[in-house]
């Protein structure tokens, strides 16, 4: 009998920031946020996306064998850069999640 091998997929997690009010995100953010990323993390990449200059969308490219892994290991690396990163210490996650692709990458069907 084979083992049968699972097979990771690559998920897209979203993980939204916000300063307190009068606080604003430094110009270097990205570098600052890449630069963090350990390999325990498992991330594959992060993109940076200032939203405001006090909101910040984080989107982690993970393998994960399940959605709920991906997200929870996502979140927990947004976790670990606000004590890691001293220029998000005072940010609060306020949300997070998997964005939902647009229809046009879902299979069709031939006439």
């Amino acid at each position: 009998m084979n083992p049968v091998e699972t097979l990771e997929r690559m998920y897209l997690v979203h993980i939204y920031l916000e300063l307190p009010s009068g606080e604003e995100l430094p110009q270097n953010i990205r570098t600052l946020v890449r630069s963090a990323i350990a390999p325990r993390d498992r991330v594959e990449h992060v993109a940076v996306h200032p939203v405001s200059p006090s909101e910040l969308t984080l989107g982690f490219y993970l393998l994960a064998d399940a959605l709920e892994e991906a997200e929870e290991r996502a979140l927990r690396t947004a976790r670990r850069l606000l004590f890691s990163v001293p220029q998000l210490a005072t940010a609060r996650p306020t949300g997070a999640g998997a964005p939902l692709m647009p229809l046009a990458f879902e299979p069709q069907t031939v006439d």
